[in-house]
């Protein structure tokens, strides 16, 4: 008994690969040196990528449309290159060395973009603030470079960081398990905390001093992300990497075809499983068979062909936890896909909040402080920074009382009430585009850079992006790893991040289609380069329209889904 307390059972092992633990490693432990790194880490990116727009307009002088698609192709990418470190981290590299390999990336691309911006020859030349030179295609593919380096190495950071601090909570442990949640909220807080800063002081520098130290502080900050993280290393509890999934997926999809003629037995104890109490799939529980999607039962029917083998063939006969996986990735695709609008909308503060806070009062007051566009993204993170402690210590338990659900609310139904909250942000939006015009237009100030309308009259629709975060990022985080099969959480984490990338593509692509069809015959349209002549309010009210059918629509999957549920340990 004494034995069954001292290590995991859910498959974990230590730094030398022993089996972990418990008083030694893991738990609260272990996750300050993950935390630590993920708030450095996304100081790093925030700190490049919160004003990125910006200086794709005014320092490579490209026009407001073609600024805005290519900052959100950029940001939809990297946010999809999590699927390439989820697969080497799940298949081959286990999460702890992928999130090292890649870092390493990261840093090189940090660095390349730092001295692009700062190096004759290769930063682009400028006469004043907003007046530079077209940059040559040395210049443009340095840059590009750079941005796309970082791109890969934030994809294999991504996808396995919020994984790896839950790693370190035993599922069979009821105590740790409880833990686990208040890991989620956070490990966000500590994102906004690095998001903070770089929306604060690294736009300020970038826009004051100079984008070589706004390149440059970012770089630093990454390469502390990797001292924090080699810090913990004897503390951290690792999951085994458990193969290919993509090969376990397809095998199931095969062994189901060639068997779509046989009839799955009423009882179905029949089905294919290994004898063990461990699955055969390495670092992975057993998990309990479901009723739906019963075609793909199919692929654990046994048949006479089956046992002349003198061993399994999995592409032939698969066992019900490799069944089971495919189900619930099947299961996850319906709820993964409504994060895609809510990423469309949560994209704006990087691309179209930005533009229009740029044509507004920047002043602070009645002094001569300015306060950079980008920067009101800072009433995002100090929402997030509000509504975990509130959501943590008070929602959760007051809705626990009336739920007795351990974690207050269900995570759909935390998911649903963030995609509720976040339509009001465009809505608001929308509402202040149009009372800008209307100023713009009274007083005729449609060729005036800036007018007499405070750039804070944003802070309500960045405050309330932020409060939609909590309820649906946060959620969308800890659903994906709790649904996710035992040896694929990392794809599953890197396949909720890819509706950012698709919700920034998505953008883009309404930003092309509205562009070309508000501009027929010789129109400005709806987003030109100068808004007071512009009609923005109306993509923001497209967003909102599209955001309710999501919501409808989220509510009925959700009534759907079933959940997983695993069985046994792993030792």
């Amino acid at each position: 008994m004494e034995e069954d307390d001292t290590y995991t059972k859910d498959g974990t092992v230590d730094y030398k690969g022993n089996p972990a633990n418990k008083k030694t490693t893991g738990t609260w432990k272990a996750c300050p040196y993950i935390i630590g790194n993920e708030c450095s880490e996304r100081l790093a990116f925030y700190g490049m990528s919160t004003n990125l727009v910006l200086y794709f307009k005014h320092r490579l002088n490209q026009s407001t449309a073609t600024a805005s698609r290519n900052n959100l192709n950029w940001g939809g990418t990297c946010y999809l290159t999590p699927l390439i470190g989820a697969f080497l981290a799940d298949a081959y590299l286990g999460r702890y060395w992928t999130i090292a390999c890649f870092s390493i990336i990261y840093v090189f691309g940090m660095t390349l973009l730092a001295l692009s911006a700062s190096v004759h020859g290769i930063r682009p030349v400028c006469y004043s603030k907003e007046n530079c030179k077209d940059p040559t295609s040395t210049q443009t593919a340095v840059f590009f470079v750079a941005l796309y380096l970082i791109a890969l190495g934030t994809g294999g950071i991504k996808p396995c960081v919020s994984s790896y601090g839950a790693d370190q909570f035993d599922d069979t442990d009821e105590t740790e398990k409880k833990h686990k949640g208040s890991f989620f909220n956070w490990f966000y807080f500590s994102i906004n905390i690095g998001a903070l800063i770089a929306a604060s002081v690294l736009v300020w520098v970038q826009d004051n001093v100079s984008w070589g130290w706004g390149f440059g502080i970012p770089a630093i900050a990454m390469a502390i992300a990797i001292v924090s993280f080699f810090s913990g290393t004897r503390l951290y509890r690792n999951q085994k990497p458990g193969g290919s999934p993509v090969t376990r997926l397809c095998q199931v999809v095969v062994a189901s075809l060639r068997k779509y003629k046989i009839e799955v037995p009423a009882d179905k104890s029949l089905l294919y499983e290994t004898a063990d109490s461990e699955s055969n799939i390495p670092g992975s529980r057993k998990i309990d068979h479901t009723k739906d999607l019963s075609f793909f039962d199919k692929a654990a029917v046994e048949i006479q062909l089956d046992n002349k083998r003198s061993s399994v063939d999995p592409w032939r006969l698969c066992t019900v936890t490799q069944i089971e996986e495919l189900k619930a990735i099947i299961r996850l695709l319906p709820v993964w896909a409504t994060g895609i609008i809510f990423s469309a909308v949560y994209s704006q503060m990087g691309n179209l909040f930005p533009l229009q806070g740029e044509r507004m009062d920047t002043r602070v007051g009645n002094s001569n402080f300015r306060i950079p566009p980008a920067s009101l993204s800072i009433f995002d993170t100090l929402s997030v920074i509000f509504w975990v402690p509130v959501y943590d210590r008070i929602i959760v338990p007051i809705t626990r009382k009336f739920t007795g659900h351990k974690n207050g609310l269900t995570q759909l139904q935390r998911m649903g009430i963030g995609l509720f909250i976040s339509i009001f942000s465009v809505v608001a939006a929308a509402i202040l585009e149009i009372i800008r015009l209307k100023i713009v237009r009274k007083h005729n100030y449609y060729d005036l850079k800036e007018m007499p309308l405070s750039i804070f009259w944003q802070v309500p629709q960045y405050f309330i992006i932020g409060c939609a975060e909590v309820f649906t990022f946060i959620g969308q985080l800890e659903f994906f790893y709790e649904q996710a099969p035992d040896a694929m959480r990392s794809f599953c984490s890197a396949l909720s991040l890819t509706t950012v990338a698709l919700g920034s593509y998505l953008s883009s692509l309404l930003v092309t289609i509205v562009t070309a069809v508000s501009t027929r015959n010789g129109k400005l349209g709806w987003i030109p380069d100068n808004l007071n002549h512009g009609h923005v309010y109306n993509f923001f009210w497209l967003l909102a329209v599209l955001s309710v059918i999501n919501l409808g629509i989220f509510i009925l999957i959700s009534r759907w889904y079933t959940y997983k549920r695993p069985l046994g340990t792993l030792r």
